[in-house]
């Protein structure tokens, strides 16, 4: 199953950054190629790191999709301080020249979390699955201490690898989920968003 229709660029790098870097080239242009050159190389640079490629979705209605690229620096039992339970805990540590998108590991509704995680702790999102299963997405500041950016509010359902944030420049998403969940990674694989299962969810 593919993730719908998008475009190739995540929409994070439209504007102002591609759009002005193709203005810039074409209006210098006009002096010379050697002159523009800088600048196209410049939009080529762009459309790379705002690359937003295409994923194809697993058909599981239980697996865990990772919601990000980049390689797991951590799998533990922990206590999940947004849902105050004890949880396993999937950490991923993105690529600073690695698509940028982050997308839903689970099919359910966006809800707010009942607590904020901890001294210290960014703003983690809760889903809860049509069966009850509840996860917390943590995305982290990129490297330049740069906000992520959430596409979706609470109150809304997101599907399984739907595209939903961004970390400038890469950063880390860490994942809360159900302590029966079984891991399907360990630490040091390399994952991709929306595509590869890092977990399933176990129904009773």
């Amino acid at each position: 199953m593919a993730t719908g229709r998008y475009p190739y660029f995540s929409r994070a790098g439209w504007l102002p950054f591609l759009v002005v870097a193709v203005a810039g080239a074409f209006v210098v242009h006009a002096a010379g190629w050697i002159w523009s050159s800088p600048f196209w190389l410049l939009c080529l640079l762009i459309a790379y790191l705002y690359r937003d490629p295409v994923r194809e979705i697993p058909a599981s209605p239980r697996a865990v999709v990772s919601p990000a690229d980049g390689v797991i620096s951590a799998v533990e039992e922990i206590r999940d301080g947004y849902l105050n339970r004890d949880a396993k805990r999937v950490l991923i540590d993105m690529s600073h020249a690695g698509v940028y998108s982050t997308r839903s590991p689970v099919e359910g509704k966006v809800l707010q979390p009942p607590h904020d995680g901890g001294a210290d702790q960014p703003h983690g999102v809760w889903l809860k699955t049509d069966e009850d299963d509840d996860l917390v997405i943590v995305m982290h500041r990129g490297p330049l201490h740069n906000l992520p950016h959430c596409y979706v509010e609470f109150g809304e359902r997101v599907g399984q690898g739907q595209r939903c944030g961004y970390i400038p420049l890469g950063g880390q998403v860490e994942i809360y989920l159900p302590c029966n969940s079984r891991i399907q990674v360990d630490v040091g694989s390399r994952v991709r968003a929306g595509s590869d299962v890092i977990a399933l969810l176990v129904h009773k």
